[in-house]
């Protein structure tokens, strides 16, 4: 059987997800909250903390705001998916339509990839886990209703501290977020698309 495109596309969201949902859960059950390990020395850390809003530890107007982001998250995941689909079914038509390009699909699949990895969070972990804190590791529990889960973060880089004459920035670390693979898969999709398949879209 013909292993078709979809197909392909489908296995490689999975895939995306399910690494990123070994990374959170790995750290959310063996790490406690704030802490620290050095992988690149000082340049590269995991460190675990968690955030109720968006992507790279930016937060969205409380308990509402979060149920308002996690809704947005929710249609966007069904507006992507959609959107795929429509695309893999386009063809080359009567007018000569090209097929639509594979990397186009690629970023677009690593976008939806990354944003259901982060939906899993918000809508699952407050049901299945224990709060983490500063103290204790979480275990199997609960600590928040459905649409409450913390998104864990865990990927820092505090590359260098930018000196102290520096205008604005002086005394700050370069690179402060904190940030999960399914962020990192957004952020390079969306680049990716940009940056080499801007035409697609401005046809589009």
């Amino acid at each position: 059987m013909k292993w078709s495109k979809g197909k392909s596309l489908l296995l490689l969201g999975v895939a995306l997800v399910v690494i990123d949902q070994v990374i959170k859960v790995l750290v959310k059950t063996n790490m406690t909250l704030g802490e620290s390990i050095p992988v690149l020395g000082s340049w590269f850390q995991l460190l675990f903390v968690e955030n109720k809003g968006m992507a790279f530890g930016m937060s969205f107007g409380g308990i509402v705001g979060k149920y308002l982001l996690t809704t947005f998250r929710v249609v966007l995941f069904g507006v992507l998916c959609w959107w795929i689909a429509k695309l893999l079914r386009r063809g080359t038509g009567k007018d000569g339509e090209s097929p639509v390009p594979t990397g186009v699909l690629v970023g677009l699949t690593l976008i939806t990839a990354g944003a259901f990895g982060n939906i899993v969070d918000c809508l699952c972990y407050g049901l299945i886990f224990s709060e983490s804190t500063f103290d204790t590791v979480a275990t199997l529990g609960s600590y928040a209703p459905i649409m409450q889960g913390k998104v864990v973060d865990m990927f820092y880089f505090p590359l260098w501290t930018w000196p102290s004459w520096v205008p604005i920035w002086g005394g700050r670390i370069f690179f402060e977020p904190v940030f999960n693979f399914a962020d990192s898969c957004v952020t390079v999709g969306a680049f990716y698309l940009i940056l080499f398949h801007w035409k697609f879209f401005a046809k589009e």
